[in-house]
């Protein structure tokens, strides 16, 4: 991903964020986070982030997820003998479609971007609006998307260690480099 294609997601976010009436610092909205996982289709598989805190105790970030887009399934592993990473996603703003293991009720309301049907396991659906949540326990396969206005999601977790998460799909990069513009 391109640094100006980082900036303009980030601006977005932003505007998400205000728009649902999260307030980040000058210095918070410097460190949104864009996850494009190495895919190149940020608008579809991606998500943006900004982490409060992340300590070897507990984590809290905001997520931001914007129309459709679709933060693939992937998991938590256990880390140096301890537990994967247990996460509360509350919804804050918008709709947000989670699926994790378990049985499937039916037809989803999200739709899984097109080409990456194969990295899509998982599809008991749990719909989130404003002030309602769910707990991931560790280890669980999960995918998220926002719905048709977009979503904003509190995560609640013990410490996140973005760098071992576990994908389906194997062409995914949790942290890829960003480019300079040309």
């Amino acid at each position: 991903m391109k640094r100006s294609e980082v900036k303009k997601a980030q601006e977005r976010t932003a505007e998400l964020f205000a728009r649902a009436g999260i307030v980040l610092t000058e210095e918070e909205r410097g460190r949104i986070e864009v996850a494009g996982f190495g895919l190149g289709r940020l608008e579809e598989q991606g998500l943006e982030l900004i982490t409060y805190v992340n300590t070897d105790r507990y984590c809290a970030k905001e997520l931001a997820l914007f129309p459709g887009q679709t933060c693939p399934e992937h998991l938590h592993p256990p880390v140096n003998g301890e537990p994967g990473k247990m996460e509360t996603f509350r919804c804050r703003w918008g709709t947000v479609y989670l699926y994790v293991e378990g049985e499937r009720a039916g037809e989803i309301r999200a739709a899984v971007p097109a080409g990456s049907e194969a990295w899509y396991t998982v599809f008991r659906e749990i719909v989130l609006g404003p002030g309602e949540q769910y707990t991931i326990p560790p280890g669980t396969k999960h995918w998220f998307q926002g719905g048709p206005e977009g979503a904003i999601v509190s995560e609640f977790s013990s410490t996140s260690r973005d760098e071992f998460d576990v994908f389906t799909d194997p062409s995914i990069v949790r942290i890829p480099v960003i480019e300079e513009d040309e």
